[in-house]
């Protein structure tokens, strides 16, 4: 009978040990990567860079922005981005153009933008109004003075592994991953969406060869888009290590469509309205809140990609700058009306 209550306590001692086991892993949450304190780091860079560059005897670097119309949201990262430069040391002119203005026009300003040898960065913002052919002026942009990575001879070099302007975007979520220390090499990476200035880049910098001139991440790489359908994604985002939404709807990606710690880079910036308060508010195309229970890592919307961004195009213009340097005018307007 002893012997009997011995072994009863030796069963009731060792599920308290099961019990407090399970108790002390617990997965905890997923760490929230903060894009707002990754992108100071950078801006810190960057101001440092350009006191560096104006001490040794150059001009400091100037950006020029075209903004044509009167969309709030494009006035609202104009503002952002201008900032941004000021907080660095970098100048900057906003050039503001009314929405009829033509594309003849607009290419012919762009030209002259091309020609001055003040302007070191040029950007236009996008959207541009619909009688406009946006390709059209991305490739009027010099490729030496392209701080968006949006010309075709900087997409090209991108996709050849070669140093170029990468787009900001797809740089800043590069940046997040690396700086985070999140693993790319033999990864299964998806990239939701493919968006020629956003999910293709992405694809392009985590997939390429970690080796050549311009890194890559050396991952095994999806991309899906409108027409995958939505349980072959699940099947694709089940397995991957690190997902990048950036096809523009909310609440694309949910928990149930991850696996245990993986790392999700949330590109997405959809406004929506608010079913409890009935404002707008921003939202990404993750299900925050679900999924922060299940990743290992997650970036934020807003707070995440989007202070990334400015960051990278300020490094753009410092680029933009010193490539100067290395192309004379006269290459400079070849290239641009190639």
């Amino acid at each position: 009978m002893a012997a009997v209550r011995t072994l009863r306590k030796l069963c009731q001692h060792s599920q308290h040990q099961v019990c407090k086991l399970h108790t002390s892993v617990s997965r905890q949450e997923a760490v929230v990567i903060s894009g707002r304190k990754l992108a100071r780091q950078i801006r810190e860079e960057a101001r440092a860079d350009v006191e560096k560059w104006v001490l040794a005897g150059h001009r400091r670097p100037h950006l020029s922005v075209l903004l044509v119309g009167d969309n709030p949201a494009s006035h609202s990262y104009v503002l952002n981005k201008t900032r941004a430069a000021a907080d660095v040391g970098i100048s900057t002119e906003t050039i503001l153009k009314h929405s009829d203005i033509s594309e003849e026009e607009l290419l012919d300003l762009i030209y002259k933008l091309n020609s001055d040898h003040r302007v070191d960065g040029l950007l236009v913002q996008l959207p541009l109004p619909e009688h406009i052919d946006e390709r059209a002026v991305c490739n009027a942009v010099s490729p030496t003075k392209d701080v968006d990575g949006f010309h075709v001879v900087n997409v090209g070099r991108m996709c050849l592994d070669q140093s170029t302007m990468l787009p900001a975007t797809p740089w800043g979520v590069w940046e997040i991953i690396k700086r985070t220390g999140i693993p790319t090499l033999g990864k299964n990476v998806v990239v939701a969406g493919r968006s020629k200035n956003v999910g293709m880049p992405i694809a392009m910098l985590l997939h390429t060869d970690g080796r050549h001139e311009r890194p890559g991440g050396d991952a095994t790489v999806t991309i899906s888009h409108r027409y995958t359908p939505k349980e072959q994604l699940r099947q694709h985002t089940q397995i991957a290590d690190i997902i990048v939404a950036a096809a523009g709807i909310p609440n694309l990606i949910t928990a149930d469509m991850i696996k245990e710690g993986a790392a999700v880079i949330d590109v997405g910036i959809n406004r929506v309205q608010d079913p409890v308060t009935g404002k707008s508010r921003l939202v990404g195309d993750v299900d925050f809140e679900g999924v922060r229970q299940k990743a290992g890592f997650i970036t934020p919307v807003p707070g995440g990609v989007g202070p990334m961004t400015v960051a990278m195009l300020m490094k753009n213009t410092i680029k933009a700058a010193k490539n100067v340097l290395l192309y004379p005018p006269e290459r400079i307007l070849m290239a641009a009306a190639s």
